[in-house]
C-alpha cells in the first residue's frame, strides 16, 4: 500500500505517517510535509521524485500529473486500468491526506488583501481529494486529522479499511471540498469594486454585508422524530463553526430526545435569559416568553417568573442565566416542563432531576459578554427565512439599547426605579411576538400580550393574562416593541395600570400620544428602536 500525504494543518501528521510506516505502508509527500517527516527520520518519497517533473510556479503545480491522479482514480478490479498503469510504470495510491490551504481562515483576518486570499485557493488539493473520493472502493481520502485514529484502528486490526469506512470518508472529503469552494464564492462574490477602476489585489477590499451568492453550510446533528407537526419530517443542523455559548452548543445531560417544537422554544428561552447580567428566569411557550424575572438566585428568579402566567408554563421551556441548585430543583420538580437550560447544575441538583427522567437538560456555556460581534456573544450575525422559492436574509436584531440613547418626551421623568423596570421590560419585549405588549415591575413579568395583529388586542391580552396570575398591574412600566399609531393603544395600558412606557417613537401621530401621556400625568420615552418580531 502506498500513502500520499500533503497537509496544510499538520496536527497530527508525524505520528500518523510514523504509524503507516510502521505498518509497512509507503510514504509519497510534497513540499513541507515531506520535509517535516523526512526530518523526522521517516523514509518518505517526494512528488516531485515520483512525477520525475519539478514543482514549478512556487508550488502551485507539483500534484497535477497523470502519475498521481492516475494512481488515485485505477479501479483495481478493471484489467484495462490496471495494465495502463503497469505500461506507464504507475504505482496505486491507496491512501491520501490532504487538509486545504487555509482559505476560510485567512479571509477571516480583517487586513486580508485580495492577494492573499487568492493565493490561498487550493488548486492541487481540491483536484486530488475529489479522484481520491470518487474511488471510494479503493482509495482511503483523509481530509480532517480526526480522522487518523479511526484509520489507524482499521488497517492494525484487518490490514485494509473496510467499505464503510472509505465510503464515509468519501462522503466527508466531498462535504469539505463544497465547505471551501461555497466559502470561495461566498468571498469573492462579496467583493465591491468600482466598475471604472483597476481591481488593486494588494489592498484589503470592501465587503459587502450580502454577497452576490449565498453559500451557507450546515452540517446535520441529527434527525428529529417529526417537524413542527407529526405529519412533517425535521432534522437539526448546526453551522460548521457555532458561536460559543449557541444552542447547538449544548450537551443534553437527560432526558428524551428533544423535538423540533423543543428546540425552536428553547433558543427563544436561551436567547432572551442570555441578554441579563444578574440572576434570571425565563419562561418560553409556542415561542413567547410567557414569564421573565430577576432575582437573587435561580429560585427566587424562577418563583417571580413563575408567577406571571403559571397556565401557560405548563409544559413549557425553562431557561436560567446562572447555576441551578437544590433550592431551585426542589421548586422547579414541583412544575411539568419540556425542558431545562442552564450554565450548570449543582451534583444536588442533578440527583434530584433523576426522578424525573424525561425532562431534558441542556447545560450551555454562557459566551463572552466583552466580544464586540454578535457572534462573538453567542449570537447569529445574519437571520434567514424561507419565502417561497426564495430566502429572506437579514443582519440579526443585536442592537442593544443604551440608557444614555433614551429620550424622555412627557413632562414626567420616570424615577431611578421607574427606569429600571423600562430598560428590563424593553428586554422582554425584544423577544416577543409582534405585536408586543409587556407590563413589568419590580424586576419580573406583570402580563405578556403577544402575536396579535392589533396592539390593542396584545395589550388587553397582557391585562387578562396579569388578572388570571392575580397581579396588580397598578405602577407597571410597559413596553411597546413598535410605536403607538394611535393615543387608543396608550390609554389602554395606562387604564390597566402602568405609570411609566417606553416605546420606540417614530409615527407621525408622536405628538397626539405625547400630548395624552402628559394629559394622563404619567412618563413616556422613545428608545429610537424598533423590535419587530414576526
Amino acid at each position: 500500500m502506498n500513502a500520499l500525504l500533503s497537509v496544510s494543518d499538520k496536527t497530527g501528521i508525524v505520528e500518523f505517517a510514523q504509524a503507516l510506516h510502521a505498518l509497512g505502508i509507503g510514504l509519497l509527500s510534497t513540499g513541507g510535509t515531506a520535509r517535516l517527516l523526512a526530518g523526522q527520520g521517516l523514509p518518505v518519497t517526494e512528488v516531485a521524485e515520483l512525477t520525475q517533473w519539478p514543482e514549478m510556479l512556487d508550488g502551485r503545480v507539483k500534484t497535477l500529473h497523470p502519475k498521481v491522479h492516475a494512481g488515485l482514480l485505477a479501479c483495481r478490479e478493471r484489467p484495462g486500468h490496471m495494465a495502463a498503469l503497469k505500461e506507464h510504470g504507475i504505482a496505486t495510491i491507496d491512501l491520501l491526506v490532504v487538509n486545504l490551504y487555509p482559505f476560510e481562515a485567512t479571509v477571516a483576518q480583517a487586513a486580508c488583501t485580495l492577494a492573499e486570499a487568492v493565493e490561498n485557493i487550493d488548486i492541487g488539493g481540491p483536484a486530488m481529494v475529489r479522484s481520491a473520493a470518487k474511488n471510494w472502493q479503493h482509495v482511503g481520502v483523509l481530509t480532517d486529522a480526526a480522522q487518523y485514529p479511526s484509520v489507524l484502528a482499521e488497517l492494525r486490526a484487518n490490514g485494509t479499511l473496510s467499505d464503510p469506512l472509505r465510503f464515509a470518508l468519501s462522503v466527508a472529503a466531498f462535504n469539505r471540498i463544497a465547505q471551501y469552494d461555497a466559502a470561495i464564492s461566498h468571498y469573492l462574490s462579496s467583493l465591491r469594486f468600482e466598475a471604472d477602476r483597476c481591481i488593486d489585489d494588494s489592498a484589503v477590499p470592501a465587503r459587502m454585508q450580502f454577497p452576490g451568492q449565498s453559500n451557507a453550510i450546515f452540517s446535520k446533528v441529527q434527525d428529529l422524530r417529526y417537524g413542527e407537526n407529526a405529519h412533517q419530517q425535521a432534522a437539526l443542523y448546526r453551522e460548521l463553526h457555532p458561536a460559543p455559548g449557541s444552542l447547538v452548543t449544548a450537551e443534553q445531560l437527560q432526558g428524551k430526545e428533544l423535538s423540533y417544537n423543543n428546540l425552536a422554544d428553547a433558543d427563544a428561552a436561551w436567547e432572551c435569559v442570555k441578554s441579563f447580567d444578574a440572576a434570571a428566569c425565563v419562561i418560553v411557550k409556542h415561542a413567547n416568553p410567557c414569564g421573565v424575572a430577576l432575582g437573587l438566585d435561580a429560585a427566587s428568579a424562577y418563583r417571580k417568573a413563575l408567577r406571571t402566567d403559571p397556565t401557560s408554563a405548563f409544559g413549557g421551556i425553562i431557561a436560567f442565566n446562572c447555576v441551578v441548585d437544590d433550592a431551585a430543583a426542589r421548586q422547579l420538580g414541583q412544575q411539568f416542563a419540556e425542558v431545562l437550560l442552564a450554565p450548570g447544575f449543582s451534583a444536588q441538583a442533578l440527583e434530584i432531576f433523576k426522578a424525573k427522567a424525561n425532562l431534558r437538560l441542556l447545560r450551555i456555556a454562557l459566551p463572552a459578554q466583552t466580544g464586540k460581534e454578535g457572534k462573538e456573544r453567542g449570537r447569529n450575525a445574519l437571520d434567514a427565512r424561507r419565502i417561497g422559492s426564495g430566502l429572506l436574509l437579514q443582519t440579526a436584531d443585536n442592537q442593544e439599547l443604551s440608557p444614555s440613547a433614551l429620550r424622555v418626551v412627557t413632562h414626567k421623568r420616570p424615577g431611578p426605579e421607574a427606569l429600571q423596570d423600562l430598560l428590563f421590560a424593553w428586554k422582554v419585549a425584544k423577544y416577543v411576538k409582534s405585536n408586543a405588549i409587556v407590563f413589568c415591575k419590580d424586576g419580573m413579568t406583570m402580563g405578556v400580550g403577544a402575536g396579535q395583529m392589533s396592539r390593542l388586542d396584545s395589550a388587553r391580552i397582557a391585562s387578562i393574562k396579569a388578572q388570571q396570575a392575580g397581579l396588580t398591574l397598578q405602577g407597571t412600566a410597559v413596553a411597546s416593541d413598535a410605536f403607538f399609531p394611535f393615543r387608543d393603544g396608550l390609554d389602554v395600558v395606562l387604564d390597566a395600570g402602568a405609570s411609566c412606557v417606553i416605546q420606540p417613537g417614530g409615527s407621525v401621530r408622536d405628538q397626539e400620544v405625547i400630548d395624552a401621556a402628559n394629559e394622563r400625568g404619567v412618563a413616556m420615552v422613545f428608545s429610537g428602536l424598533r423590535h419587530f418580531r414576526h
